[in-house]
């Protein structure tokens, strides 16, 4: 059974309470979203498996007595099957997230998270990455400026690596990324979801 730590809207800390019902009964949690990037401006999206979109390179909730940077370090290993140096991961922002959904059985996923954005410095290779594959079905390596640029016209292409499997081996090609191909959700859009990251990293990478 997991347990998350739980807080008022202002991120008062109250106490744990079970998964379950912290998404039963709206209860504000903590989720981590993380995000590697390279030294020559590079990101990295995983293509989530459930919805063939590009999205963060991992994420998930953080869990009771976690730190965030723990929250990062594990949710990266547990994703794409990396071990990475957390201490090094760098908040970018923390954000109010408000879903509710109905499921396939009729109930309410009722989702109250303080989403905290991070970044860290990746000095891998894409064939190094051992990811779930019941969550992704790869992970893809976009040029970052190259990305800001597309997500603010809404439209364009890019060129991209990827990385995916094959008979549980690790394959690499060269591909082809179109906006459409990123995850936005109803009410958002892909600037304000993606942007403030990717400004990040060139702005990282150009110290």
């Amino acid at each position: 059974m997991e347990y998350l730590d739980i807080y008022d809207e202002q991120g008062n800390f109250l106490g744990k309470e079970e998964r379950s019902i912290v998404h039963k009964d709206a209860l504000w949690h903590k989720t981590v979203h993380c995000w590697l990037y390279d030294e020559e401006g590079n990101v990295y999206f995983q293509i989530r498996a459930d919805k063939q979109k590009l999205y963060t390179t991992a994420s998930g909730h953080v869990k009771a007595g976690e730190t965030l940077e723990e929250a990062f370090g594990r949710e990266i290993k547990e994703e794409i099957g990396y071990s990475v140096d957390y201490t090094k991961a760098k908040l970018i922002d923390v954000v109010k997230f408000v879903m509710d959904r109905e499921e396939s059985d009729g109930s309410i996923f009722r989702d109250r998270a303080f989403a905290n954005v991070y970044g860290c410095i990746f000095e891998g290779k894409l064939n190094e990455f051992d990811f779930d594959e019941e969550e992704l079905s790869g992970i893809v390596k976009l040029n970052a400026k190259d990305t800001l640029k597309v997500l603010k016209e809404e439209q364009g292409t890019l060129s991209a690596t990827k990385c995916y499997k094959e008979n549980k081996e690790i394959k690499v090609i060269d591909t082809t990324i179109y906006f459409e191909d990123f995850l936005v959700n109803k009410g958002e859009n892909a600037i304000t979801k993606y942007g403030e990251v990717l400004e990040f990293i060139i702005e990282e990478i150009n110290k």
